[in-house]
């Protein structure tokens, strides 16, 4: 079976650094998959291989159970169904029995992988303490400190995803107003709240240092890199991973790690569960229950109270 036609040469890298031809093979002459499934399952591998190249992980071999736990919650942000989740895990647990089957990879990081259906908790949280000495760690030496101390403070303090984070505009956080406007999956729009410390920490990268980077190729766009040009994912993840070993945390903390630890820290604090539905941006409140992990009767017990940051 030979490559799709009209693939790109970034595809063509990923087929390559992934062994997507071996599983593509398999799935056509071993398993007799139709076009249409071979299809399907062929785009669930290279957003796997794409989203693992954003993390820095650049072939099949190297990939853990952990960095694919991820993937599969980037997919649950991404809006995915869980029946198109569940379609997603099916063709990586095969394309990673075709690779072990081949010699390509020697572990398999699918074997406890669970499917929607068995998802019961979150991912590791952050607790408050955590949090604030993730965001005291910048210090203000560094040529990029204001930066990376409003990103991070914005981050938690609106729950964002990593994509909303990056892409961020300028006029789209409103200090006046406490406000952050994000655009979601869909480009669906919403107003998030933000606190004291998010809206300061902003107030001060937007007026003292991102004047310095722009060099007019920031396109408006809120957070910088040290070349002036817009932000990437790497980018953003390579900046946390930086903090967290800095504040001395032990956990592995992620982008979404901040959103998850946003969602719970409101909901311990007595926040109501609509609310935090919609500064997440979830369409339905079922994906938002999966929050409520902690303990009900201590939900009642607790004073309702503000954001940790505000």
């Amino acid at each position: 079976m030979t490559a799709p036609s009209g693939m790109s040469a970034e595809e063509r890298e990923l087929r390559r650094g992934f062994h997507l031809q071996p599983f593509e093979d398999a799935l056509a002459l071993e398993e007799g998959a139709s076009p249409r499934t071979i299809e399907a399952y062929r785009r669930d591998v290279i957003r796997c291989a794409a989203f693992m190249r954003e993390q820095g992980v650049t072939n099949a071999r190297d990939i853990t159970p952990g960095v694919l736990r991820e993937f599969v919650y980037h997919l649950k942000d991404l809006g995915l169904a869980g029946s198109s989740i569940r379609r997603n895990i099916s063709a990586l647990r095969t394309w990673f029995r075709v690779m072990l089957a081949e010699g390509l990879v020697h572990t398999d990081p699918t074997e406890r992988l669970d499917s929607p259906q068995r998802w019961r908790t979150l991912p590791e949280v952050l607790s408050v303490d955590e949090v604030t000495r993730l965001l005291a760690a910048p210090q203000l030496d560094e040529r990029l400190a204001f930066r990376d101390r409003a990103m991070l403070e914005l981050a938690y303090g609106a729950g964002l995803r990593v994509s909303e984070w990056i892409g961020l505009a300028v006029k789209d956080v409103l200090l006046e107003d406490g406000l952050v406007r994000v655009f979601g999956k869909g480009s669906k729009e919403r107003l998030v709240p933000i606190g004291r410390s998010a809206i300061g920490a902003v107030a001060v990268y937007t007026r003292e240092l991102r004047p310095v980077l722009e060099k007019g190729q920031g396109k408006g766009i809120l957070f910088l890199n040290g070349q002036g040009k817009p932000l990437t994912r790497m980018g953003a993840w390579k900046i946390l991973r930086k903090y967290v070993e800095q504040a001395g945390i032990e956990k592995a903390v992620s982008p979404h790690t901040l959103r998850h630890s946003f969602a719970t820290h409101l909901l311990e604090g007595g926040a109501d569960l609509r609310a935090v539905q919609e500064m997440l941006g979830h369409a339905d409140i079922a994906t938002t229950q999966i929050y409520t992990h902690v303990d009900r009767e201590y939900l009642r017990s607790v004073h309702k109270q503000f954001h940790p940051r505000s």
